[in-house]
């Protein structure tokens, strides 16, 4: 190779070097100033919606749908930096969006109900829901799937798809809920004496809501004796609380009150 190819070719390679490194340098700054941009804009609806004194909830959902958007926008524009034609790009993208609805149906089913979820809005991050056969805390309502916070702390991710088709029961939608409790009686016991005493100790127990006041009643018999229903209410925050210290008042009433105990005698008989 002569001295004069030689100095063509390495000129050529450096020409081409600087070109290339100049449009990824380009690129780069491109994808900076882009992410700087959606992050900016995200902000910018996000306060102006917080203004608007908007639900959280559609906060975050709006926030997730512009940057997967804006983002899909930023690699076409960088694709198209780089010479790629963006129509045939855009084709091809929509000949894989059809591919993928096909193949994926479960996943794009999700998207739709979480779009759903929160236009009609059954319930808000913070309500503790029993929706797609988990029960807990909704902490998030991203575009496939609702984080949900177990009462025994296990974070759990349910498809929006489920949540929606099946029923969902929120538990903080109402001022309060009621607290299901039982107290087994002696037939020897005087049963209004025994519905007095629980409705005053009942009626004691913090966040136990006074109106609708607290209920005893009778609610079956076993051989042992009248089995009373005890049913406080109060706010969902409060359920286990009231719940525990609902017990505590119906053992109170006992020891105060000399109730018997229940006993159930067992003869054995032996065989002849």
């Amino acid at each position: 190779m002569s001295q004069t190819t030689f100095e063509t070719t390495m000129t050529t390679v450096i020409a081409t070097l600087t070109a290339v490194g100049l449009k990824v340098l380009g690129a780069i700054v491109l994808y900076l100033i882009g992410r700087a941009l959606i992050n900016w804009v995200i902000h910018l609806v996000q306060r102006t919606l917080e203004r608007q004194k908007v639900d959280p909830t559609l906060l975050r959902y709006v926030g997730t749908v512009i940057s997967v958007l804006a983002n899909i926008a930023l690699v076409i524009a960088i694709l198209g930096y780089f010479g790629v034609e963006t129509t045939s790009f855009a084709a091809l993208l929509a000949g894989a969006g059809i591919a993928i609805g096909t193949a994926w149906g479960g996943l794009l089913s999700n998207f739709a109900s979480g779009a759903f979820l929160v236009i009609l809005r059954p319930y808000r991050v913070g309500d503790f829901v029993s929706a797609g056969d988990v029960t807990g805390t909704v902490r998030a309502i991203g575009l496939f799937v609702t984080t949900i916070d177990t009462p025994d702390n296990v974070q759990t991710h349910v498809g929006n798809g489920k949540v929606l088709s099946g029923t969902i029961q929120n538990f903080s939608a109402n001022p309060v809920r009621r607290v299901d409790l039982t107290a087994q009686l002696h037939y020897s016991v005087n049963v209004t004496d025994a519905i007095a005493r629980l409705k005053e100790k009942l009626a004691a127990i913090p966040n136990v809501a006074t109106v609708p006041a607290p209920d005893v009643e009778i609610l079956t018999f076993t051989e042992f004796g009248p089995v009373l229903a005890v049913r406080p209410f109060t706010h969902t925050d409060h359920y286990w609380q009231v719940y525990f210290e609902g017990n505590k008042a119906i053992v109170a009433v006992a020891g105060e009150a000399q109730f018997p105990p229940v006993e159930r005698n067992v003869r054995m008989k032996s065989p002849a």
